[in-house]
C-alpha cells in the first residue's frame, strides 16, 4: 500500500510540468522525457529526502513533497520553458483562458484531493493527519485571499483565475511544512506563498521574458521553495509547530532546508537540461510552425476539443 501510495507521487510530479509546455511540444517528446524524468532526476532526489539518502539524514524536513515534488518539477519546468521557446505570438497574440468555469472545477477537485496527499503523509488516521489537514486548509485559504488582495488593489478587479491560483500556490507551500507546523505558521506560509507567488507569475515571468504558459515555476517552484524553507524557522514548538528535526535548532534547521533547496534546484536544472538535448537529439523537442498553427488537438491526434454545428 505504501508503495503504491507513493506511486502517486511519481505519477502526478511530471504532470506538474504540463502547464509549463502547451502547445509547442510533440507528444512523443512528453512521453520520452517524463519517463527518463521520474528515472534520473524525480527518483534520486526522493531517495536523498525520504528513502534514508543524505539530505533526509541532514535534518531536511518535507513531509508531503515541497521538494521531492514541487520543486523538482517547477524548476525542471522552468528548463523546459526556456529550452522550448515561447508559444507563437508571446506574449502579444494570446488569448485569455477559455472557461473559468471549468478553472474553478478542476482546482475545486485539486484542494480537496491535496488533502489525501498531505493528512495521507501521516499513513494513519491520527492527530499528524488532522493537523497536517487544518493547515494545509488554513495556508490554501490564506494564500488565495492574499493573491485576490494583491490583484484587486493592483489591478482594480479580482478574477477566478487569480483566486485558484493563490490557492494552489498556498497548497504547494503548505506541502513541505504540513507535519510540522501549526495553524500559524501555515497562516504565515499562505500569506508569503501568495506574494511570492503573484511576483513570480507576474512580474518575474514579465522581466525574463519566458513563456511558462501556466507558471508551473512561479507557482510549484517558487511555492516549493517558500514552504520548505518557512518550515525551517515555524516547525520549532516555540513557533506552534510540532518540532524541529532530531538535535537541531532553528538556525540548524533552516541551513539544512536552504542546502535541500538548493541542491534540488541545481540538479533538476541541470539533469533536465541535459535530458531535454538527449530528448531533442532523438525525436525532437518542438512541432513544426505549420501544426503549431493549427493547433495540437488537430495536427497530433486529429481531434478537437469542441465542436459545432454550421
Amino acid at each position: 500500500v505504501f508503495f503504491m501510495f507513493q506511486m502517486t507521487f511519481a505519477i502526478i510530479t511530471p504532470a506538474l510540468m504540463v502547464g509549463a509546455y502547451p502547445e509547442r511540444i510533440k507528444f512523443g517528446a512528453v512521453l520520452l522525457f517524463s519517463g527518463l524524468w521520474i528515472i534520473v532526476v524525480y527518483a534520486p532526489v526522493t531517495h536523498w529526502i525520504w528513502g534514508g539518502g543524505w539530505l533526509g539524514k541532514m535534518g531536511v524536513l518535507d513531509f508531503a513533497g515541497g521538494l521531492v515534488v514541487h520543486l523538482t518539477a517547477g524548476v525542471s519546468a522552468l528548463v523546459l520553458a526556456m529550452v522550448l521557446g515561447s508559444r507563437r505570438g508571446f506574449p502579444k497574440e494570446l488569448r485569455p483562458p477559455h472557461n473559468p468555469g471549468m478553472t474553478m472545477i478542476g482546482a475545486s477537485m485539486l484542494w480537496v484531493g491535496w488533502f489525501g496527499f498531505n493528512a495521507g503523509s501521516a499513513l494513519a488516521a491520527d492527530g499528524a493527519a488532522g493537523m497536517a489537514m487544518l493547515v494545509t486548509q488554513v495556508a490554501t485559504a490564506t494564500a488565495a485571499a492574499t493573491w485576490m488582495l494583491i490583484e484587486w488593489i493592483q489591478h482594480g478587479k479580482p478574477s477566478v483565475l487569480g483566486i485558484v491560483t493563490g490557492a494552489v500556490a498556498g497548497l504547494v507551500a503548505i506541502t513541505p511544512a504540513s507535519g510540522s507546523v501549526g495553524p500559524m505558521g501555515a497562516l504565515a506560509i499562505g500569506i508569503v506563498s501568495g506574494v511570492v507567488c503573484f511576483w513570480g507569475a507576474t512580474s518575474l515571468k514579465h522581466k525574463l521574458g519566458y513563456d511558462d504558459s501556466l507558471d508551473a515555476f512561479g507557482v510549484h517552484g517558487l511555492g516549493g521553495i517558500v514552504g520548505a524553507l518557512m518550515t525551517g524557522a515555524f516547525a520549532a514548538e516555540s513557533l506552534g509547530g510540532q518540532g524541529l528535526a532530531e538535535g537541531m535548532t532553528i538556525g540548524s534547521q533552516l541551513w539544512a532546508q536552504l542546502v535541500g533547496v538548493v541542491v534540488t534546484v541545481l540538479y533538476a536544472g541541470i539533469v533536465s537540461f541535459i535530458l531535454l538535448k538527449i530528448v531533442d537529439s532523438v525525436i525532437g523537442l518542438r512541432v513544426a510552425e505549420d501544426e503549431e498553427q493549427r493547433g495540437l488537438d488537430i495536427s497530433l491526434h486529429n481531434e478537437q476539443g469542441y465542436y459545432s454545428e454550421v
